[in-house]
């Protein structure tokens, strides 16, 4: 087999796998669903599913990974067998990888265009929501200014790979983490002197009842449950392809959670950001982009120095989503280099144009196919495209990894717990073959059918 290369530092893989994790979805949907499911106690609920069920599926991910050092196209083969049915699987979860991307680019994108736009004082003063909102559209209206931030975004990306692991990937996306930490930290320190802090946070972390009564304990249980489940981003391989690279010094259950509550800080303290921000200006924080391109823009132009706050906040969502952006980008690189045998520099040429030839359906949804409705209703290409990754695609690819260490044929439980174990840390227990058979592929299957009954029913 050949010499693959490995991180430099522990720190090193820490921090790449955790920008994998963290992305827009942390900060535009977990601070919202928190303080409209109960606050603490919806915080409470969210660590359990994430440390019993997140983890569990995240050290399936990892072993495959490291034991196989290969990426989703030899993995399957490597460990069960080169004439191993399993191996018919990797392609329908690679494409999980170009489902994600072809929108995500485009978002990633955004964040590149409305950091600028801050730091360049763009913003304005006072503006209103309406009037952020009207920016807003504009930019979606115009595809050639959204397809210049998507291109900038997927050259940094891909060009960072294109330097390899060591010399590209981890150096510049440590720093970089390290740099989206304090950002976070900065943002959330200045929240303290907001005026709406203590209403704000009340509001956001205040353990309450009301959101359980008002919405039902099954909705907040599933609401908790799936951001636990797609928040790690289990099922494309985006997190085995650093498994491949990372040392056995440590066990996977210790990696596994120190990659969550990394996760989850970031989370939280995004929280502590938008709502004393929100509430200090009067404004109702929204979910998903409203959120981010029209409510915080509106809020940031009412602050002084708005610009600077603003632009810094919009750096700290462009690290996010680059972060992931990159890993995904490295996992799609590893993928084409061993199925096709070929450089990595013909992989990043290739998979650049691509990632941007995917895109344009996305791009495009949002002017010259506005009229086009994939789901009905106003839903765009993006809603399509992520109903796809998130709702079918990262399920069962965790369900496949499920299988593929629990069921006969597989790589056996006996041989992914030998290597989970492997390293100083926490350790799995040999009676938890129960609970990875049984349990969590009926928390899964009941995940995805919740999904569809909300979509579709």
């Amino acid at each position: 087999m050949p010499t693959r290369e490995h991180f430099s530092s522990r720190l090193g893989f820490l921090l790449i796998c955790a920008g994998c994790a963290i992305g827009l979805g942390n900060v535009w949907r977990f601070p919202f669903i928190t303080g409209q499911y109960g606050g603490a106690l919806f915080v409470l609920i969210y660590i359990f599913f994430l440390v019993f069920f997140g983890v569990p599926l995240l050290t399936m991910e990892l072993s495959v990974g490291r034991a196989s050092r290969r990426s989703l196209a030899e993995s399957f083969e490597t460990l069960a067998g080169k004439d191993s049915k399993w191996r018919y699987n990797k392609y329908w979860m690679i494409s999980g990888n170009y489902f994600l991307m072809s929108f995500y680019s485009v978002v990633t994108g955004w964040m590149l265009y409305y950091c600028i736009k801050g730091f360049t004082g763009e913003f304005g003063v006072n503006t209103s929501a309406a009037e952020a909102g009207a920016d807003f559209g504009a930019m979606l209206a115009s595809p050639s200014e959204m397809l210049m931030s998507t291109i900038a975004v997927v050259a940094v990306g891909f060009g960072i790979c294109a330097c390899g692991l060591r010399k590209g990937v981890e150096r510049i996306t440590k720093p970089m983490m390290i740099l989206l930490f304090c950002l976070l930290i900065f943002l959330a320190g200045r929240s303290f002197t907001l005026d709406g802090f203590e209403e704000g946070i009340s509001y956001y972390l205040a353990p309450s009842l009301d959101g359980i009564r008002e919405h039902g304990l099954l909705e907040v249980l599933s609401a908790a449950m799936a951001q636990a489940f797609f928040t790690l981003s289990i099922g494309i391989g985006a997190i085995q392809i650093f498994g491949t690279y990372m040392n056995t010094e440590h066990t996977l259950v210790t990696e596994s959670l120190f990659l969550t509550a990394l996760d989850t800080t970031v989370a939280l303290l995004s929280g502590f950001i938008i709502f004393p921000a929100c509430f200090s200006y009067g404004v109702q924080p929204d979910q998903g982009p409203s959120l981010i391109f029209v409510t915080l823009v509106s809020v940031f132009s009412h602050m002084e120095y708005g610009f600077f706050w603003g632009g810094f906040f919009f750096m700290f969502m462009l690290f996010a989503a680059l972060s992931t952006l990159i890993a995904v980008f490295e996992n799609i690189i590893a993928i084409t280099m061993e199925l096709w045998t070929t450089s990595r520099r013909r992989a990043v040429m290739v998979n650049f144009i691509i990632i941007l030839i995917i895109s344009m359906p996305c791009l495009f949804g949002f002017n010259y196919l506005s009229d086009v409705h994939p789901l009905g209703g106003s839903s765009t290409f993006l809603d399509l495209e992520d109903f796809i990754i998130s709702n079918n695609i990262l399920p069962l690819g965790a369900l496949c990894y499920l299988a593929f260490i629990t069921w006969r044929g597989g790589w056996g439980f006996d041989k992914y717990l030998e290597e989970c174990n492997r390293g100083r840390g926490i350790r799995l227990p040999r009676w938890g073959v129960s609970y990875y058979r049984f349990v969590l592929p009926v928390v899964i299957f009941l995940l995805v059918l919740n999904c569809y009954v909300t979509i579709f029913g």
